[in-house]
């Protein structure tokens, strides 16, 4: 390559990459006018109000939609209240069309299919949207799994009683924060 043709192919690199800095400005701005969206939209994770998943406003609203796909930006365990006991959660958040924080008992089957899955994954996949997809327990009415999937890849992670999920965790949260982190 003569340096002409490389003063070209870098001019042309630093317009795309102008027009991809361009492309996510806009993708990230908020919506105007009047809408039902502001803030994150937290999901609840589990078979307790009938359907798969739910929302709280005031009283449980049941999700119909079958599945959620976006950005997977962070994987945390909180330790919070719930029916005046002390519990700890994993908090998925999702950027989508707006934020999404899913609340999974830290011990589920949901949030279990959920970690195993992303540890198997490369932050480079997880520069992709993920697709979660809740899916009911075919014995047990009250158990919850998880499908999860990475364009249109199911990712395939088993785990058992002998599974070390301390360091499951740990994996799948490096993994997300790299994958955070990464530069366009």
């Amino acid at each position: 390559m003569n340096p002409q043709e490389t003063s070209d192919l870098l001019a042309a690199l630093m317009r795309q990459e102008e027009l991809l800095k361009q492309l996510v400005a806009a993708i990230n701005k908020p919506k105007l006018g009047l809408h039902s969206e502001a803030g994150n939209c937290k999901i609840y994770c589990n078979r307790q109000h009938g359907g798969l998943w739910y929302t709280l406003n005031g009283e449980p609203s049941d999700v119909p939609q079958t599945a959620l796909t976006g950005y997977l930006k962070e994987l945390r365990f909180e330790n919070t209240e719930r029916r005046k006991k002390e519990t700890c959660k994993l908090l998925i958040t999702i950027q989508a069309d707006r934020t999404y924080i899913l609340e999974s008992g830290y011990d589920t089957h949901f949030s279990k299919c959920i970690l195993a899955a992303i540890a198997t994954l490369t932050p480079q996949q997880l520069y992709s949207p993920i697709t979660l997809q809740p899916t009911p327990g075919t014995t047990d009415e009250n158990v919850l799994f998880c499908r999860v999937w990475v364009e249109s890849e199911l990712v395939m992670a088993s785990y058992n009683e002998q599974s070390d999920w301390r360091e499951i965790s740990k994996q799948a949260i490096a993994v997300t924060k790299a994958a955070a982190e990464m530069v366009f």
